[in-house]
């Protein structure tokens, strides 16, 4: 066989396939969306195969063409594939959540299943009515690559804003395993990058399409192909420009502890907890460092204790004892409101203290954005009265901060706090009026274990840094803990799993990129002249 007849013999392959995704129908082609959607996941942290997108988003395009057929103009076919998509791609990118009702098997086992599938179905409904959004946004040949990433970019926008939001492993986050592309971020955010991964990788689907539809159809390819180095060129640009600088006469203790679960909430094991927090933050690194004294910033994970901190003289002591004179503790805490002498305390806060050398309580952050299941419940006194708990088993749940807001840190800069998944809300990381100098996201991945879950968060708070121009500090129980520079460089970090402390200077912050100082406005702006455009050009051809 010549290589001619090869070539011709494959790309009537491909386009045999495309054709029998088109006109797949029932159970072959909810199949072919879960297993497209599956695949797609593999694009995120850790594996980062993002090149796997060529190949799976192009099948989006041939369903969404295929649901043109049925009723109401082909809307309910488009999302019943996009529901299919869409619980294949969370099943695979969010199995991790299964590891948390495993901290406890006997109260929480027994919803394993139902966790693990029933995120993956709720987070689907966000891409079935993409689909929906994007048939009725139809058109033939090359628009409807637009029309598709007009309609995912809105949904996975709701889907990071209703109900609380959950956006994580929107599909932005696809390239940027690549650091020189993930400087989109400074300049279009991670919805401007969702926009541009949906429609660039989408585009070989366009190659298969009839002359009569499209005169060139290698161009949306090239035209992608082109946008993708240069985005990796204004990276590298970037990257080269910016080194990493370091704030003068700050120095950065990191501790790790490696905590079960079982025992981070188990008030006995409260002195077990203290020794090895004191004896791992003044545990010398190397023939250089001697321990806590050689830092000015002492930072511990989310919830660290056992207990609640101020409830408990003896802890606060050791702190004391175990701070030099000039030393300050960063730590993640259980607060108690304020309540009357005698009444009884319920419910608390998931805080951030500053704690100075002497004990004294400087600053507090309560934490805002709560974990739905994990620090409070929907319908928080109904579901309490069937017999059901969050993960925390905080009876009433947590108490949400009143307000976000920087912190005053001895010896630093003013930071920014974020606990836990609160690091995943781009809008939430947009400061207020007064630019802080550092972000910090302290945070307690150990529910999740050695998955891909932590790796998917330490990705968002990289990106964080990168659209704010912000270095972020980031502290987690169990790992990824890290110091990332302004630009998203990894300067130091802890491996996952491990048990350790991490000696660090703070990056110093840049000037604010464009998406910094402008917000998602432009591709908000953007989305909508598409929008228009595409809504015109379908009330022209009927």
């Amino acid at each position: 066989m010549t290589a001619v007849e090869t070539s011709t013999s494959s790309g009537s392959a491909i386009t045999r396939l495309a054709h029998w995704i088109v006109l797949s129908w029932g159970w072959r082609r909810a199949l072919v969306a879960i297993t497209a959607g599956a695949c797609s996941a593999l694009a995120m942290p850790p594996l980062d195969a993002w090149p796997v997108l060529f190949l799976t988003l192009p099948v989006l395009v041939w369903l969404t063409d295929g649901a043109a057929g049925g009723r109401l103009g082909g809307i309910p076919g488009a999302a019943v594939a996009g529901w299919w998509f869409g619980f294949g791609y969370h099943l695979v990118g969010l199995y991790w959540i299964g590891h948390a009702f495993l901290v406890d098997v006997k109260a929480f086992g027994w919803l394993l299943p139902f966790a693990v599938t029933g995120l993956p179905a709720f987070m689907a409904c966000y891409a079935a009515l993409g689909l929906a959004l994007a048939r009725m946004l139809w058109t033939r040949g090359p628009g409807r690559l637009i029309a598709l990433a007009v309609a995912l970019t809105v949904t996975e926008w709701l889907r990071g804003f209703l109900f609380t939001g959950f956006p994580w492993n929107s599909y932005g986050y696809a390239v940027t395993g690549s650091l020189a592309l993930s400087q989109g971020a400074a300049l279009i955010g991670v919805w401007g990058l969702t926009f541009v991964t949906v429609a660039v990788f989408a585009s070989p689907a366009v190659l298969l399409d009839e002359r009569s539809d499209t005169r060139r159809p290698w161009l949306p390819l090239a035209l992608g192909l082109i946008l993708l180095a240069a985005l990796a060129a204004y990276g590298t640009w970037r990257l080269h420009r910016t080194p990493t600088a370091f704030v003068d006469n700050v120095r950065l203790r990191i501790m790790q502890p490696n905590l079960p679960q079982d025992e981070k909430f188990n008030y006995g094991a409260k002195q077990r907890v203290m020794s090895q927090y004191l004896e791992l933050s003044d545990r010398a690194t190397g023939p250089r460092t001697s321990g806590v004294r050689d830092a000015t910033h002492l930072i511990w994970p989310e919830s660290a204790f056992p207990f609640l901190l101020t409830r408990e003289p003896d802890a606060m002591a050791q702190i004391a004892s175990l701070l030099p004179q000039g030393t300050v503790l960063i730590t993640g805490a259980i607060r108690a409101p304020e309540v009357p002498p005698g009444q009884k305390i319920e419910r608390a806060y998931n805080s951030i203290y500053v704690i100075d050398h002497d004990g004294t309580i400087l600053s507090v952050y309560d934490k805002m954005h709560l974990v739905p299941f994990g620090e409070f419940l929907p319908f928080q006194n109904f579901l309490e009265s069937l017999g059901l708990m969050q993960l925390t088993k905080l009876p009433g749940g947590f108490i949400p901060g009143d307000r976000r807001r920087a912190m005053d840190v001895p010896r630093a800069p003013r930071m920014q706090p974020f606990i836990c998944y609160e690091i995943i809300f781009p809008g939430e990381a947009q400061p207020g009026s007064e630019r802080p100098g550092w972000m910090l996201n302290l945070t307690n991945d150990g529910w999740f274990g050695i998955s891909s879950g932590p790796y998917q968060h330490l990705r968002q708070a990289q990106v964080r840094a990168i659209e704010q121009g912000l270095p972020l500090v980031r502290a987690a129980n169990t790992g990824v803990s890290a110091v990332i520079d302004p630009v998203g460089r990894i300067v130091r970090s802890l491996p996952l799993g491990s048990e350790g402390v991490l000696d660090a200077q703070l990056p110093r912050r840049i000037d604010p990129p464009l998406y910094a100082r402008t917000g998602d406005a432009g591709i908000f702006l953007t989305i909508a002249i598409a929008a228009i455009v595409l809504i015109r050009r379908r009330t022209r051809r009927a």
